[in-house]
């Protein structure tokens, strides 16, 4: 009985620590908190914010969720696949194009795709990026130029 009390106290504090430990760790305590991430390089990126679900290894991982690896991953070859998952999310992964600019996103896309014994060269650029941004819901339509 004893011991459930101090589990129960103990399981908040812990998470508390890990956490605070983890957002000091990664440079993300004050700028998530506004949804844009600070890091530019690619490295600097999946460091950051990648490798807490996908691990520093690249090899994913498997417990709470599935989370898949993206190293030696064939489906890096098209560059589109990554750089659509990143920006739009997919299943358990959360977008990060609100949070994320072009130049970040093609950063990390180039990144995995060049290590983790990915070898795939043709770089993404950010206009690759802004391709498969979802259109501004208020956006007004586009005039032709013969109207």
């Amino acid at each position: 009985m004893k011991q459930t009390r101090i589990l129960r106290r103990a399981h908040p504090i812990a998470f508390g620590i890990v956490l605070g430990a983890m957002l000091s760790e990664s440079a993300l305590a004050e700028d998530f908190a506004f949804g844009k991430f600070p890091q530019q390089t690619g490295e600097a990126i999946y460091k950051g914010v990648c490798q807490g679900c996908h691990m520093p290894d690249a090899k994913g991982a498997v417990g709470a969720g599935a989370y898949p690896a993206l190293a030696n991953n064939p489906k890096l070859q098209d560059a589109g696949y990554p750089v659509f998952l990143v920006v739009n999310g997919h299943k358990a992964m959360p977008p990060f194009g609100d949070s994320f600019n072009n130049q970040q996103v093609a950063n990390v896309v180039n990144y995995i795709r060049t290590h983790f014994g990915n070898r795939y060269t043709d770089m993404v650029k950010p206009s690759d990026v802004q391709i498969v941004r979802p259109a501004a819901p208020n956006a007004a339509p586009k005039k032709n130029m013969h109207d």
